[in-house]
């Protein structure tokens, strides 16, 4: 046992910002000062705030180390690992170092994401060390396929992926469905701006994935799997490969497992990166080697799924759920959460808030307490203006509704949706209507094509708004954009194009002054949308330091050196801002509406 453990968070975004590095300068310093012996460094999944890397967590102390940069690597090791004083400068403190006494940390309820920052997602023995695999071995060897689902049911677990879609109920008609063979899909297809929690699972825990398949094809019948994650996630894959090996050598994937007549294998299926390929019946056509489209339903993938066979498909989070309900009860899954939406949510904290990252809470947890006990609110000299939750689906609420619980007949009924767990939180210099542009050129962007409302639909609502920012909009379009909205939710083929009207809806119902501003005012309050503001000089704030014009590309700013004040000629400015981003003074100011 060494005397010292160091969790260096190895997940995508550490990664991103420098933690090999880190763990590199950290190995030679331990070597160095002779301290390798006593000192064991361990590469885990996300830690959770991820705006903070690279992070180390040091045990026994529990001291938090954020931000940290290859240089730091000797004072680390040469004040705290050899002589016990603690690097306060880049400690993220509580009332004490440890995780727990910071707020971020403090509301959280981690189920899903409990080893995610705790074990090497690379050692299947880490993750046996902490219970795993006891539930699929109690589920083969103590229970019956319907006393699983009959578990899984009590929990009142409901899909994750975003429909929310009761899982046993699911689980049930699976096993219910004539037809041989079976399979289990685990939908790893995230592909939601600013969304990452299924990421986050398969790289820091991905056997909680497999051994919530293998518990599910046990209960529906199934002896064959498959995983299809997103190209764009190579860590995720590489992890999930390991996993997936260390499984198979362990007995744990392949032919009677736990010496029971369960045998059940799974593959691994990287999918292109198109959005579409999130819905489930557009996946099994990307599996069998076909366009990803979706296609009519009924019949459901649980009659006619894979290869026309039945087939159970749930997402990353849903299966990671399942071991926790399996070892400790469908009640006591239940007793989190609300009436209609129980255990814990993963949501990927987004945008303007102070504490971006992964977090892990009750169902039922209000937007204030997630966005300011947890997120920490927005950055000082802001003000929050709304939360978009659901992903480009998904719905913006503005501050009036902070206090709505997280659940889905919640969201729901204000127009937004749970999705598969993505919050963005814009503050006061964000263009509502810039937003809605932004989320629905995604959708039709990523359209599949296939069904006219969706095709042509979005494309119809996003040419309106790009003339509304543009300052061409006319009063009349508003209605027509609600129009558009109601017929491609309501006749749309899956869920993307049902969806996709989401955020231009919410925006409409709760920032309809700001459409109004840009069409009837021709301005955009919040200074965004560039054909609606102007730049000017504040003759008393001038230095006539020659920044702005030297950095002007068009000769819009103009003046002599050290002869104050300069001005903007706006029939030259072509709105860039170069000019504000280059004086130091404060001179250049942005005004909304038009000038010149």
């Amino acid at each position: 046992m060494r005397r010292l453990q160091v969790l260096l968070c190895s997940g995508s975004a550490c990664q991103s910002a420098g933690a090999l590095e880190v763990k590199k300068a950290l190995v030679e310093a331990l070597t160095e000062l002779g301290l390798t012996d006593e000192v064991q460094i361990v590469e885990t999944g996300c830690m959770g705030p991820c705006e903070l890397g690279p992070i180390l967590l040091v045990y026994p102390e529990g001291a938090y180390y954020v931000r940290v940069k290859p240089k730091d690597a000797r004072e680390i090791a040469q004040e705290h690992f050899l002589k016990g004083r603690l690097v306060r400068r880049l400690l993220w403190t509580g009332p004490t170092p440890e995780p727990r006494t910071i707020p971020f940390f403090a509301r959280q309820k981690k189920v899903v994401l409990a080893n995610c920052g705790q074990i090497d997602p690379e050692r299947i023995e880490e993750y046996i060390a902490v219970g795993g695999y006891e539930a699929l071995a109690k589920a083969l060897t103590r229970m019956t396929p319907e006393e699983v689902i009959a578990e899984v049911t009590r929990s009142g677990l409901r899909g994750r992926g975003g429909a929310g879609f009761p899982t046993g109920r699911k689980w049930q008609a699976v096993r219910e469905a004539p037809g041989k063979p079976k399979y289990v899909i685990c939908n790893g297809d995230e592909g939601d701006p600013g969304a990452f929690m299924d990421r986050a699972i398969l790289e820091g825990d991905p056997h909680s994935v497999l051994e919530g398949m293998a518990i599910a094809a046990y209960a529906v019948g199934a002896e064959k799997g498959y995983i299809y994650v997103r190209a764009e996630y190579p860590l995720a894959v590489k992890r999930l490969e390991v996993a997936l090996a260390q499984a198979r050598k362990y007995g744990l994937l392949g032919p009677r497992i736990f010496d029971t007549d369960f045998s059940f294998d799974v593959e691994l299926r990287i999918g292109a990166g198109a959005f579409v390929c999130g819905e489930e019946t557009a996946l099994i056509a990307s599996i069998e080697g076909r366009r990803g489209e979706p296609r009519p339903r009924p019949p459901y993938p649980a009659q006619v799924g894979l290869f026309g066979q039945p087939t159970l498909i749930n997402n990353v989070e849903t299966f990671a759920n399942i071991r926790h309900i399996i070892l400790n009860g469908g009640a006591w899954f239940a007793q989190m959460g609300t009436a209609t939406s129980k255990g814990t949510k993963v949501f990927a904290l987004a945008g303007q808030v102070r504490n971006t990252g992964l977090v892990e809470v009750p169902m039922g947890i209000t937007l204030r307490e997630l966005i300011f006990d947890i997120g920490g609110g927005v950055p000082e000299g802001r003000r929050f203006k709304a939360v978009q939750i659901g992903g480009p689906s998904g719905g913006c609420l503005p501050e009036t509704l902070l206090d709505v619980p997280i659940d889905y007949e919640s969201l729901k009924e204000y127009g937004a949706i749970m999705g598969s767990g993505g919050v963005i939180v814009l503050d006061d210099s964000s263009c509502m209507v810039n937003v809605a542009k932004f989320f629905l050129e995604f959708t039709a962007d990523e359209s599949c094509g296939k069904c006219v409302p969706c095709r042509v639909g979005t494309r119809l609502m996003l040419g309106i708004l790009e003339r509304i920012v543009r300052g061409e909009g006319r009063e009349e379009d508003l209605p027509e954009l609600e129009r558009l909205a109601q017929l491609v939710r309501e006749a749309s083929l899956c869920g993307l194009g049902q969806t996709a009207p989401n955020p231009v809806l919410s925006t409409l119902r709760y920032f309809r002054e700001e459409y109004w501003a840009h069409i009837r005012d021709k301005a955009c309050p919040a200074g965004v949308c560039p054909d609606l503001l102007h730049y000017d000089i504040l003759a008393e704030a001038c230095r006539a330091c020659d920044l702005c014009r030297r950095a002007c590309p068009t000769g819009a700013a103009q003046g002599t050196p050290r002869h104050p004040p300069y001005r903007i000629m706006q029939e030259l400015c072509i709105r860039c801002g170069a000019c504000l981003d280059a004086c130091p003074f404060g001179a250049v100011v942005k005004r909304p509406g038009r000038k010149g």
